[in-house]
């Protein structure tokens, strides 16, 4: 069945930019060399700076991007992001052009983590380096001029699944407040491999076939098995009480819809504050690059969202 009539007309340029690829094991060389048609990244007024710093125990370095306003004075707010790829490609590098503008719209700090990838890494490889750049950052928060009680998680896909676990380590290991978690269409819930979503998603970009890739990249084993850790799949979580308000976004026809709504509706109905946006015509990944309508009213729920979180008012 096909979705591409459901496709909001405006993105349809955007796929025959960014053709699907099929994963394997042969093909992932390609997908992490592929250049994706990224604008330039603008100036804005924000400085960048690259740090390493140290690991989780025994793990290599883990790089960090942060992101400040030139102009910024005192203590700001921050964004802890957490890049996308399906838990197997990805940079903080590639969203320069997205994480300059944004520092500066939102006047905020952005620290970005490169965390490992899978296969080479499996769980807990990827959260343990996003909890210890998370960590570091709050140890940190003088240094990087950052008020640590309006900092918050965000992530796209794998990163906002990345995000949405982290979110629940940092609650459960009680070291670290999260004043909000900005999740958009985040990869969440591995049990999607086999339990699909409604029949019209899932068509571009990240199919069905990608995702078991991805997933069983991460997790070392086939998705779906039994004892899966929330911490690699945060849909797995049995108590999402006590979280940080949230805010989540996906497309009607991504894949994740279905568990991200569900995810919502759990966040809803553990008393946790939660804001659902669900685009019709979008795909994964629709709100990449500016122009097209649904995605300029994409990210400009995302912008508002995040400048009531980082103000300190409710997500």
């Amino acid at each position: 069945m096909t979705s591409r009539h459901l496709v909001d007309p405006e993105l349809h340029p955007l796929l025959a930019a960014w053709p699907t690829v099929r994963l394997t094991d042969a093909t992932l060389a390609e997908l992490r060399a592929r250049d994706l048609p990224l604008p330039p990244a603008p100036d804005s007024g924000v400085d960048v700076t690259e740090r390493r710093i140290a690991g989780p125990d025994g793990a290599p370095d883990i790089g960090l991007r942060i992101y400040r306003p030139r102009d910024a004075t005192g203590s700001t707010g921050c964004i802890y992001h957490i890049h996308g790829g399906g838990y197997v490609g990805g940079s903080a590098r590639e969203l320069e052009f997205v994480h300059r503008p944004l520092a500066g719209t939102l006047g905020c700090v952005i620290v970005s983590v490169d965390y490992r990838l899978a296969p080479e890494t499996v769980f807990p490889g990827a959260i343990e380096d996003c909890y210890a750049g998370l960590r570091w950052t709050v140890a940190h928060a003088d240094e990087l001029g950052i008020d640590p009680a309006r900092l918050g998680v965000m992530g796209e896909s794998a990163g906002g699944g990345l995000a949405a676990a982290l979110a629940l380590m940092a609650r459960d290991r009680d070291e670290i407040g999260l004043a909000f978690q900005h999740l958009t269409y985040p990869m969440i819930d591995d049990r999607t491999c086999i339990r699909p979503p409604h029949p019209f998603a899932g068509e571009f970009i990240w199919t069905p076939h990608n995702n078991r890739f991805g997933w069983s990249a991460l997790l070392g084993h086939e998705p779906g098995m039994e004892a899966v850790s929330p911490y690699a799949a945060a849909a797995r979580a049995d108590d999402l009480s006590g979280l940080p308000p949230a805010f989540i976004m996906t497309g009607a026809l991504d894949l994740f819809v279905d568990e991200d709504i569900e995810y919502a509706r759990r966040l809803i109905a553990a008393g946790v504050p939660t804001e659902l946006h669900v685009h019709s015509g979008g795909f994964h990944g629709f709100d990449a690059l500016p122009g097209p309508a649904v995605a300029n009213r994409a990210q400009a729920a995302r912008i508002d969202a995040l400048a009531r979180a980082l103000s300190g008012a409710i997500a």
